[in-house]
Order: structure tokens, then sequence, then C-alpha cells
């Protein structure tokens, strides 16, 4: 008796285990940091743009920080622009030499594997008239040079190039790309927010003239970025209103993340440091996993210098990524299916799908990313539930295919609908009837109004999104819970008569529980 109570003690630790391996999507805001945000927020609350003695120190510590970011990428501090993110720098940059050349100079050259704050700003200035081309890229994310030979021409103003690709790991030659730019006048952006710390930054050596930083990348805060403008290169802002950030954008610093970006950057040595340990991790979770699944394929760069030492984007054929990850959720492991201003579409990875992965391929594929905390047992524990997962040896949650769908479950008293799909989604199709409507970013929000006496059934989309939700909700001690394979979409295929005759009928918009105060500290 006495043993099998350990086992069960065992077994709930087990569970229980928090493990955190999406270091891609965010870090932890490092002791450090928090010390020097808080020193920032009671000492320096002066407006930096005054000239009083409380302004004035503010002001001074302001570029203190920028000057340690600009250390950490080799720049000079008054190339260092701060912003309120990445995404914004990209943006500023992109529009800012579309108003410039436009249409003098009518093309931008990209990467089909670029981060969505570049790829949908480039959707939208197509929409100007801008010619936007993609060089393509090899097996392994890396781009074509010689494609970019060919594409370039008088007519390209801008090269947009990630340096190191946030699903993938993959890094680029961005001095090669920088000189095929040059002998035809292009000028150059490099999205730099997931190389930096984990691999050296120089970009007076590439020769760039725009790159784009975010400090919660960095085991820094959220809501801060930098942009790298280099001297002489065009640049206008994107923001107008104040003449902050020497005119090129507008409103006041927000003094305590910019204090808090400048304190990560200070921590880049020890970080570029401690990446061959990080390495060899990611090397032993791979042989672990090959072990596992011998057919298992690894689309990340296995050589060093071409892949980013923390990052393993791996492929699991037979293995939907969805059910493995709220699996994983489901046993206190966070990892990814790609980048985080992504997540909450079915649709399949834009990067897995430019370096050739075929939808089914690309929606068996999870990205791995590993931090400075990460251990050695962590690496072994995710191990084991993987394993344990794919043996058929872990708690499952039930599924209900499209055909299976009929009236008689969609009208049963016992039927709970819930729908989980993101705002977008509802605003395109209509849902199933009966269905109760909640933001799925929250759904532990609404979790008293669900019944635990009544079959619950979670659909959205594509059938990925609510099969991590039915994971969460098992997890929460919800019994009968059944996720829609397929999502909507395979529904309405399936029962295009039964779609037009009932969705949208008798739905419910749950309004959220009140938040409850949540201590910090």
């Amino acid at each position: 008796m006495e043993i099998q109570h350990l086992e069960f003690l065992k077994h709930l630790i087990q569970i229980n285990r928090q493990v955190y391996l999406d270091h891609n999507a965010t870090t932890p805001v490092s002791p450090q940091v928090r010390k020097k945000m808080d020193q920032a927020l009671k000492k320096h609350y002066g407006n930096p743009s005054s000239f009083y003695g409380i302004a004035r120190r503010s002001a001074g510590v302001m570029e203190q920080a920028r000057k340690h970011v600009s250390q950490a990428i080799h720049a000079d501090p008054s190339e260092v622009i701060f912003t309120g993110c990445a995404s914004e720098s990209n943006n500023a940059v992109l529009k800012s030499l579309t108003d410039r050349f436009y249409p003098a100079k009518k093309k931008i050259i990209s990467t089909p594997i670029e981060h969505p704050s570049i790829l949908n700003t480039l959707a939208y200035l197509e929409t100007r008239g801008v010619i936007v081309e993609f060089c393509p890229v090899d097996e392994h994310g890396r781009v074509l040079l010689a494609e970019l030979e060919k594409q370039i021409d008088a007519d390209t103003f801008l090269v947009c190039c990630i340096l190191a690709n946030n699903e993938t790991g993959v890094i680029q030659d961005i001095e090669a790309v920088t000189k095929i730019a040059r002998k035809h006048g292009a000028l150059v952006l490099t999205d730099c927010v997931q190389a930096l710390g984990k691999i050296p930054i120089d970009v007076h050596a590439w020769n760039v003239d725009y790159a784009s930083f975010s400090a919660h990348k960095l085991y820094g805060p959220k809501g801060i970025g930098a942009l790298y403008v280099k001297h002489g290169s065009p640049f206008t802002p994107l923001l107008h209103g104040g003449h902050q950030e020497n005119g090129l954008r507008a409103g006041t610093e927000s003094l305590h993340n910019i204090v808090g970006f400048g304190t990560a950057c200070q921590e880049v040595d020890k970080l570029l440091t401690h990446a061959g340990q990080i390495r060899v991790l990611k090397q032993q979770l791979i042989q672990r996993l090959r072990k596992i699944k011998p057919d298992c394929v690894i689309n990340s760069p296995e050589t060093e210098t071409d892949c980013l030492p923390n990052t393993l984007s791996i492929t699991f054929p037979g293995v939907e990524n969805s059910g493995l990850m709220g699996m994983l959720d489901y046993r206190g492991i966070a990892v990814s299916a790609g980048s985080a201003c992504s997540t909450g579409e079915d649709t399949p990875s834009h990067v897995l799908k430019a370096m050739g992965l075929s939808d089914q391929a690309a929606r068996e594929t999870i990205r791995i990313s590993l931090g400075h905390d990460t251990s050695a047992r962590d690496i072994q524990y995710m191990a084991k539930v993987i394993q344990e997962y794919i043996e058929g040896r872990s708690p499952t949650v039930n599924m209900i295919t499209a055909a299976q769908l009929n009236e008689n479950i969609l009208f049963s008293e016992n039927t709970f609908v819930l729908d989980v799909r993101p705002s977008g989604d509802r605003k395109n199709f209509k849902g199933l009837p009966n269905a109760h409507e909640v933001d799925p970013l929250f759904v532990e929000k609404y979790l008293k109004q669900f019944p635990r006496d009544r079959q619950i059934l979670v659909y959205c989309p594509g059938g990925g999104l609510s099969f991590m939700i039915s994971y969460y909700l098992k997890a929460r001690g919800f019994k009968n819970v059944i996720n829609l394979r397929g999502g909507l979409d395979a529904w309405r295929k399936r029962h295009g008569d039964l779609y037009d005759k009932y969705a949208g009928q008798n739905v419910t918009v749950l309004q959220p529980d009140e938040i409850q105060d949540v201590r910090i500290g």
C-alpha cells in the first residue's frame, strides 16, 4: 500500500513539473533586469524631454541604456532608436523607404521565411503598388544567394533578410546578402530579434542599413524594441507628434522598459558564453527523440554555424502537433508550432512550407526552444512524456469526426458546444448551432460556466487549437470532453446542407468571470 502511495505521489510530481521550452516566443525577465527596472520606476520618474534636474537624470539613464544596446550589436549609440517593439521597427523601415523611393523604384525583395511583421507589411505595401518578390530558400531554410543575384535589379530599393529564423533557427549569411544588395544600390533590412544573445551581432561588419531588435527575447521586458539605422541611410519617422529619439520616433519614452532593455544587453556576453551548453542539451534531446521515433525529421540545420544553439524544429510523421502540444501542455511542458505572432491560426507554417514541407508534415511539426535555465532533467522529462504519448501510454482526448457530428448530437440536451475560434474567424464564418463562444486565449476565465455533467464538444477552425484546449479542460477535471477533428472547416465540407440550415443559430457569447487580483512577488 505504501509503495502504491509513493508511485501515486511520483505520478503527481511528474504531471506538475513545469518545463518552459518556448524561449523563442518570449523569455522570463531576469532578476537583474527586474531590479534595474524597479529602480527606474522609483527614482527616475522624470520626463527625459524636460530640462530640470530630475528630467536630466532620467535622460542620462536612458542614454546609458542606449549605449548598452549599441555595444551589444556593435553600433554607435546615435544609430539606435528605441521603439515599442521589433514589429514597429520593421514597419517603420518598410513604410519609410516605400515613401522615399516609390514610384521611382518599385521593388522589394524578401525571403519567404520572414517574421509576420515583415510579411504582413509587405502584403499591405503591395496594395499600394510595390512589387514584392521572394528569394527562395533550400530545404534547410537557407537563402539561395544565386537566386538573389538573379532577382535583384536597378528597380530594387530594399532587400529584407531575417538573420535567424524564429521557427527553425537557421542563420543566414547576412554579409553575403549585403554585398549582393550593394552591387545594385539596394538597402538591407535584417530582423535580428531571435539572434541577439544567441550568436554574436555586428551590424557594422555586416554593413546592413537597418536591423530590428526586441528586449523580451533577451530576458528583458515586453513592450520595448530597438531599431538600428546606419549613419547616412534614409529614414523618416513612422510616428509623428514629438521630437523624441532625435525626431525619429514620437512619444514619451518608456524609461523603465528602456532601462530593462539596456540591462538585458549587458548580459549578452554571458548568454553567448552559455550558448555552448545549451547546444549540447539540444543535441542530447535530438538523440533521445531519434531513439523514440527513428523516422522523425530534424528541420533545423544541425551544423553549429548554420543554426541557433537553442532552436529545434522537428517533425514526427503520423503525429499531429496539436495533439502532441496539448499533451505536453497537460504535462506542464510549453512548446509551440511556430511563431507566437501567428498562433491561433490553423494554417500550416509558412516557414516550413517555404522549405518544401507538405501541409501534413507542417502539421506534424513542433518547435522547441531552450533557454539558459533549461536543465538536463527538463530534457529527460520531455523525452519521456513524448515517448509515452507516441507509444499510446498517455491520457487521450476523445475525438469526433465531421461525419459523426449529426443533428442528434448537435441538438442533444447532453451536448454543450464550445466555440474557441479566434474572433477574426467568427467574423468570416458562422459557427455551429447552440454554440457558446469564448475567447480562446482566456479559457480559464470561463471554467465556472462550463457544465461538468454534460458532454463538452470543443471546436475551432481546423481542429488544432480546440485539441489543445480540450486537453486543458481535461487537466482541469472535465471528464467528458470531445474535440471536433478537422474543426468547422471539415464539418462545413462534410455537412454543407446542415451548415446552411443551422449555422449561427442560438449562439451564446459567454462573458469571462471577473479577473481575480494576482499577487506579484
